[in-house]
């Protein structure tokens, strides 16, 4: 079978000598038939093989009748694919070649592709890499030789593996097997080569590579863009194929976590331009800015790592912040087209179902074999109180589908004549893209993961011994390449403008009480008492109920003789305790005790670690330790009591830390200064807008009005991470300055201060640090005092202007609009 696209030159030779070999072996080759597919030629090519037919009878055309216009399947150039497709369905024989109209590999190598097939072989490809006569005949162009070499490397480590060349246009198939893989293939490009050989592999039909002579031919119909597109038919390929692997009942689980996530935020898709989640306080108009800011920056081609549209004229760093450049860049489109409040709801929705896929997958793959066990674990590693806390505020800390991926690759590193150079590679490519997710997370996972290498090389010191060489070898390469590919990023984010060294937070270790009690947003929880235990909604970092660690201390003394358990039990006991904190409190004094956190409080990054946040390091051990047990319940092979009261065991743990419905409520209503474009005859170009007061984490409104304008103006302060004072120590928001220090004060009181000239001059000062250009004050509690303080700050009273009151800054030189009166 020969594939044809405007080969009315090479095709009389190639014809010639397949015909002259076949006849010449009459006892191997009693019966043969020659199919040429012209594949929509815009020469002569028809033409060239019918009069080959006319000579020999058995050579047949499938192409369009002579005399008439070209129709499908030939009326145009579809591709290799099609073409080696419609050949082999339209074959009889016993058995099939396929082979290139150039015949680079010459077709006295049949004979050796036979012998393989001979031996009970489903198909037999030519392999030029196996051949030390193989080469090119006529030099190749120097890019064509290095795409083809990467290429083959990438089809190798992703597609085919074991198959050292897979794009040999000679291969021999089993007649029967070669037309049912055909008749399923779905590529039309030059990737139909892989996709039949992925089918081969998928049905354990055997596959032998025989080395062949090969040389390259002049002429060749595959182009740069040839590469491009093989590319994405191997992305295609990948896909079709994970499909293919997920059954109906993992499908079932994964839809059934999507579900989930979307009751958890129906509030948010009832109207996500217009809904609010209310325990996150202000960080929802945060990551709303930052959704949008990225967008913006990446439709302008701008700096993805700094902006000043924020916290003007210093900027913020974008990259020092928790952005989520993994997920805003990629659905940046989602941004631009939908708004940033779209964007935010499908992070969450898809993040923490993703997660939870993950997770699933990971246990069935590692650690259980039912699926039913696999899927209460992973819906505890992705739904456990504390991530649900966190979705109300920080995906960085929701969203953690990364996790999975990486412990899997850690524990591939650990397998016996495992590839360590390719994991490690891609174990560097999972870390750097989860740094632009979540650094913090990954720290913690880093941490948790460290405990879990001590217990278990404690429990199995000759294992570990074993595998800490391709482990330690496989971690290098994975630092390298993360180091590689990290290195600018994390130079602009701990070296570049407003970068900052560590983030001042106080001791926040969970008290006790924080470990046994239900959280605020679970089933059996009350939001008063989780409340007087975290330090807020959204910091609600333990609160497994003592139902679930009564339930996991059982399963640890049942699974002790297990090393995997021990070592579990021991990271989740570690973790949790070191979450208590730097500090114990003596009870009725005033003192305190060292906590477990004290030690490590001033290392370097940890110490910029909310130590409660370290509990959330024992989930993915607490959901494991489930999904083994309930894998031990549903083997069937346990006492039908003992099975009751296991499953009741489980659903009385489980059952009060099921997350409730996250509450929203109806978001503040943009004025219609900013939301009808007003701002623009105030605000000249390149001029900051100073809200009252001034932005700050506990004021961020004004950031969604940005957001609505298309960030079309610049604001002073904001909510982000900055440095502060001469050692550039991280706080939240904008280092303080007089003015906003003293409108936080009045919006705090609702007191009136006396304004003298020193405070106007200072005033008139932050006005000129901040390029301002307008004063802007919304509705809210206390503007009546704010009102006031700024018309004494500012020596004129404002004008009511499109729902706010707006007060214009003229320039350093007395330009500008005019005042306010």
């Amino acid at each position: 079978m020969v594939p044809a696209y405007n080969e009315e030159h090479r095709l009389p030779r190639t014809l010639d000598a397949i015909c002259r070999y076949l006849r010449s072996s009459p006892g191997r080759h009693a019966g043969w038939e020659v199919i040429v597919v012209d594949d929509g030629s815009t020469d002569t090519t028809a033409d060239t093989v019918r009069e080959a037919a006319a000579a020999e009878p058995r050579i047949r055309l499938l192409g369009p009748p002579p005399g008439t216009a070209p129709a499908a399947p030939f009326a145009r150039n579809h591709g290799k694919g099609h073409a080696v497709r419609l050949g082999v369905l339209a074959s009889r024989g016993r058995r099939v070649l396929v082979t290139d109209a150039d015949l680079a590999t010459p077709i006295e190598e049949l004979a050796g592709l036979h012998d393989r097939l001979d031996e009970g072989y489903a198909a037999a490809i030519g392999s030029r890499a196996h051949h030390p006569e193989s080469g090119p005949a006529v030099r190749r162009h120097p890019l064509r030789q290095l795409l083809g070499e990467a290429g083959n490397r990438v089809i190798r480590a992703v597609a085919v593996p074991g198959v050292r060349d897979t794009q040999c246009g000679f291969k021999l198939f089993d007649g029967d097997r070669a037309r049912a893989a055909f008749g399923r293939s779905r590529l039309d490009g030059w990737c139909i080569d892989v996709e039949i050989l992925r089918m081969f592999h998928g049905a354990r039909w055997p596959v032998a590579e025989v080395p062949v002579r090969w040389a390259h031919q002049p002429g060749s119909k595959v182009g740069a863009l040839d590469y491009a597109r093989v590319l994405r038919e191997l992305v295609r390929l990948r896909a079709a194929g994970a499909l293919e692997r997920i059954r109906a009942a993992d499908r079932a689980v994964v839809l059934g976590y999507l579900l989930v996530s979307v009751v958890l935020f129906h509030g948010l898709w009832r109207d996500p331009r217009h809904r609010y989640l209310i325990d996150g306080g202000q960080d929802q108009n945060q990551w709303e800015w930052f959704f949008a800011v990225t967008a913006d920056n990446v439709f302008a081609l701008r700096d993805p790592f700094f902006t000043t549209l924020q916290n003007a004229p210093s900027g913020v760093n974008l990259m020092a912040n928790t952005t989520m450049l993994g997920l805003s860049v990629p659905l940046a489109p989602v941004t631009a087209v939908f708004g940033p409040a779209m964007t935010w709801a499908l992070v969450l929705t898809a993040g923490l179902a993703a997660t939870a896929a993950a997770w699933y997958w990971l246990l069935l793959r590692r650690f259980v074999t039912s699926r039913r066990a696999a899927a209460l674990g992973g819906g505890l590693c992705a739904f456990a109180p504390a991530m649900v806390s966190h979705a109300n505020a920080h995906p960085n800390f929701a969203v953690l589908f990364m996790m999975p991926l990486i412990v899997d690759r850690l524990l591939r590193l650990c397998e016996p004549g495992g590839r360590t150079v390719r994991d490690g590679v891609i174990l560097g490519l999972f870390l750097t893209y989860q740094v632009f997710l979540g650094e913090e997370a990954l720290l913690l996972a880093a941490l948790g993961l460290l405990f879990f290498a001590v217990g278990y090389a404690v429990v199995r010191p000759g294992v570990a011994r074993a595998v800490r060489g391709p482990l330690l070898r496989g971690s290098a390469v994975a630092g390298g390449v993360a180091l590689v590919l990290l290195a600018y990023p994390l130079y602009r984010q701990f070296f570049g403008a407003q970068s900052y060294a560590s983030v001042l937070h106080g001791p926040a270790g969970n008290p006790p009480g924080a470990l046994v009690e239900f959280a605020g947003r679970s089933l059996g929880g009350d939001p008063a008492t989780a409340d007087g235990l975290a330090r807020g909604r959204t910091e609600q970092n333990a609160f497994f109920g003592w139902p679930l660690l009564a339930l996991t201390a059982v399963v640890v003394v049942w699974l002790w003789r297990e090393p995997r358990v021990r070592a579990l039990a021991w990271t989740a006991f570690a973790t949790v305790a070191l979450s208590l904190g730097r500090s114990f409190p003596v009870p009725g004094t005033d003192w305190t005790w060292p906590g477990p956190w004290w030690p490590l409080a001033r290392l370097p990054l940890l110490e910029s670690v909310i130590e409660s946040r370290v509990a959330m390091a024992a989930v993915p051990a607490l959901g494991i330790l489930l999904a083994l047990a309930v894998d031990r319940l549903a083997d069937g092979s346990r006492d039908r009591a003992l099975r009751i009261a296991g499953w009741a065991a489980i659903a009385a743990a489980l059952l009060p830390v099921v997350p409730t419905p996250l509450t929203t409520t109806d978001r503040a209503t943009v004025p219609s200064f900013v939301a009808d474009g007003l701002w623009r005859r105030y605000l000249p170009e390149g001029r900051t807008l100073v809200p009252v007061p001034v932005p700050d984490p506990a004021h961020a409104e004004p950031l969604h009005w940005q957001t609505t304008a298309g960030l079309r103006f610049p604001l002073a302060g904001g909510y982000f991470n900055g440095p502060y004072g001469p050692h550039r120590t991280g706080i939240y928001g904008p280092v303080p300055r007089y003015t906003s220090a003293l409108l936080s004060w009045v919006e705090r009181t609702g007191a009136v201060p006396e304004v003298g000239p020193a405070e106007r001059r200072a005033a008139a000062e932050d006005l000129r640090h901040w390029r301002a250009g307008a004063v802007v004050l919304a509705p809210q509690p206390a503007d009546g005092a704010l009102r006031v303080c700024v018309e004494r700050l500012l020596g004129r009273p404002g004008r009511w202007i499109g729902g706010v009151w707006v007060w214009t800054v003229p320039g350093r030189s007395g330009e500008g609009v005019s005042g306010g009166t």
